[in-house]
C-alpha cells in the first residue's frame, strides 16, 4: 500500500493536482474536504468535537486502506487545529501495515494564493474564500507547514501547471 500524502497551504492546488494524479495512476482520492465538510455539517470548524471526529475519520479511513492494501492519494492542509504529530502518526500506521508514505509539498506565493482563493470553483466544497481570514491565519499556517515531514518532492504551483505537477509526481512515484 502506498499513501501519497500531498500537503500544502490553502489554494496551493492540492485537490486539482491530486485529481490528476489519481486519474493517471488509478489510485483512490481521499481529499481533505470529504471529511472536513462532513464533520463541519454537524460541528463548528475548530470545535473540539470537530477536531476529534475529523481526525478519527482520517485515521480510520487511512488505516483501513493500509490494512487492506488499498493505495490512495490524500490531500492535507496543515493548520493549527490539527495536531503537529498527525503526519507522523499516519506514517506509523501505514508502515505498521506494511505500506509506505510519500510526502509531496506544494507551495504557492501569497499573491497567487490570494488570486486563487476567490476563484468560483473553490465554492464546490466549504473551502476558505476570504482573503482577510487567510491573511490573519497565514503566519500560523506557515508555522504548521514548517512542522511537516520532509517531502520526497516540493512543487511551486505558482510556477508549474497542474498537469506538469501531476506528471512530476507520477514520474517520481514510478522511481520509488
Amino acid at each position: 500500500m502506498r499513501l501519497l500524502f500531498i500537503y500544502g497551504p490553502v489554494a496551493s492546488g492540492k485537490l486539482t493536482i491530486a485529481r490528476l494524479v489519481a486519474e493517471r495512476t488509478g489510485l483512490s482520492l481521499f481529499h481533505n474536504h470529504l471529511i472536513v465538510d462532513a464533520v463541519a455539517a454537524v460541528f463548528p470548524f475548530g470545535s473540539q468535537e470537530f477536531i476529534d471526529l475529523r481526525e478519527r475519520f482520517w485515521i480510520e479511513t487511512i488505516s483501513t486502506a493500509a490494512r487492506t492494501g488499498r493505495s490512495l492519494v490524500f490531500t492535507f492542509a496543515p493548520e493549527p487545529t490539527v495536531a503537529n504529530d498527525f503526519p507522523d502518526r499516519i506514517s506509523r500506521l501505514v508502515e505498521a501495515a506494511g505500506g509506505e508514505v510519500t510526502y509531496v509539498a506544494l507551495d504557492v506565493g501569497p499573491e497567487e494564493q490570494e488570486r486563487r482563493l476567490v476563484a468560483p470553483d473553490r465554492g464546490a466544497f466549504g473551502k476558505l474564500r476570504s482573503t482577510e481570514i487567510l491573511r490573519d491565519l497565514r503566519s500560523s499556517m506557515d508555522t504548521c507547514m514548517q512542522a511537516m515531514p520532509q517531502p520526497a518532492m516540493r512543487i511551486d504551483t505558482g510556477a508549474t501547471t497542474p498537469d506538469q505537477a501531476a506528471d512530476s509526481i507520477v514520474q517520481m512515484m514510478k522511481r520509488l
